[in-house]
C-alpha cells in the first residue's frame, strides 16, 4: 500500500535530503516530493509510522493524507 504523508514545513532542497537521509536509514520504500509537499511510503501501516516518526524527530510536522 502506497501511503501520504504531507509535510508542509519542507521548504528547500536541505529539507528534502535531511528527510531522504533519515528515511533511508529505516530501509522503508519512499519518494519525497518538494514540489507537492510530500513523502510516499510504500508499504505497511508500521513504515508509515516509523516514517511519521522519523520526520518528527527531524523537526517537521508531518500529516497522514
Amino acid at each position: 500500500m502506497i501511503y501520504k504523508i504531507l509535510v508542509e514545513d519542507m521548504h528547500c532542497e536541505n529539507c528534502v535530503k535531511r528527510i531522504d537521509n533519515a528515511l533511508k536509514e529505516t530501509g522503508i520504500k519512499f519518494e519525497v516530493d518538494l514540489q507537492s509537499k510530500t513523502v510516499l511510503v510504500d508499504g505497511c501501516e508500521h513504515c508509515l509510522k516509523t516514517a511519521i516518526s522519523e520526520l518528527e524527530d527531524l523537526g517537521f510536522a508531518p500529516q497522514n493524507i
